[in-house]
């Protein structure tokens, strides 16, 4: 064998366990090795109401993280995701409840969305204030805008056709969950293979570097912030349709579920690495997380814990590989 082909056949190897080893593949196994163990100690963990329930009732968590993991590649972070769902959420049901048509109560809060997070992004790229600055003064505008103006009041009678979560396709996919995969993969896409999305991980990875190829950095943070807005708007709607009733109240600690799965999912929490495909796969794995805690009579208050150490091992873990990359270049 020649020593082109022994170097081919070397490379080709170390490609495929650097896939094997990515974050995406643990993450899917971690989803998988959990399912079975927790399954062997209660067997109901695996019927499929549970199933159902850990996928269906968290899709707009992997939704909304598509758009944190986007806004985290570039540099920044947004802590007001939350407090927006909770806002956002309220505008569709009150506007399904007042009567007006379904459709248009489901694309006004996207609208909304997109233009809240557009001006956050506007103000972070043109103003130079940091995003957590911008996005915790946003976070309590919207949180205490939203008690004042409705009291924390229940939203109930809302149509039978405003529920997304029964509508199904085929009779067997739950449409959050076809949403939650349908924008997974189209957000993958576009950012693996077309320029904006390239953009972004340029941004995130050397804003000053990538101005000189020819990117606007500032251009890109409003993008950026405009298209998180986008999944928020489609995360509060999946949330709004999921219950008989919705609360116009924040919901408590989403912002902390939403910025963990992102980073989990091999996000770096410095900017220029991660993909949409692994905080889709974190997302599924906290939820089955909490699942499993109360199946193993584990009180489900353990799940902030988790967060909490997960976010930990994972940004330590990527400072590592980052002083791995930098000492291997340096030789």
């Amino acid at each position: 064998m020649s020593a082109v082909a022994i170097g081919s056949s070397v490379a080709s190897r170390a490609s495929w366990l650097r896939r094997l080893s990515s974050q995406e593949v643990l993450l899917a196994l971690a989803i998988v090795i959990l399912a079975i163990v927790v399954g062997a100690i209660n067997p109901r963990f695996l019927l499929a109401r549970n199933l159902s329930d850990i996928f269906l009732g968290n899709a707009y968590v992997a939704v909304a993280a598509i758009g944190m993991s986007m806004v985290i590649i570039s540099g920044n972070i947004d802590i007001s995701v939350g407090a927006l769902i909770g806002v956002l959420a309220t505008i569709s049901g009150t506007m399904a409840v007042a009567g007006y048509p379904i459709a248009l109560s489901w694309f006004v809060p996207i609208v909304v969305g997109v233009a809240v997070m557009a001006l956050q992004g506007a103000v972070v790229a043109y103003l130079r204030i940091p995003a957590i600055v911008v996005t915790l003064g946003m976070l309590s505008i919207l949180k205490g805008g939203l008690i004042s103006v409705t009291g924390g009041r229940w939203i109930s009678d809302l149509p039978d056709s405003f529920h997304l979560s029964n509508i199904e396709l085929f009779g067997i996919l739950p449409m959050p969950v076809l949403i939650m995969i349908g924008a997974t993969i189209l957000a993958a896409i576009w950012m693996r293979n077309f320029a904006p999305g390239r953009a972004i991980y340029a941004t995130g990875g050397n804003s000053e570097a990538a101005r000189l190829c020819g990117i606007s950095p500032r251009a890109t943070i409003v993008m950026v912030f405009a298209l998180h807005g986008f999944f928020t708007g489609i995360a509060a709607i999946l949330f709004a349709t999921e219950l008989r009733v919705i609360q116009s109240t924040v919901p408590p600690n989403l912002e902390l579920t939403i910025i963990t799965a992102a980073v989990v999912g091999g996000v770096s929490i410095l900017g220029g690495v991660g993909t949409v495909v692994g905080s889709t796969f974190a997302a599924i794995l906290i939820a089955e997380i909490a699942s499993a805690l109360v199946f193993v009579s584990i009180s489900p208050y353990w799940i902030r814990a988790v967060q909490g150490g997960l976010i930990l091992l994972t940004v330590v873990a990527d400072i590592l590989r980052r002083r791995r990359r930098v000492a291997g270049d340096s030789r």
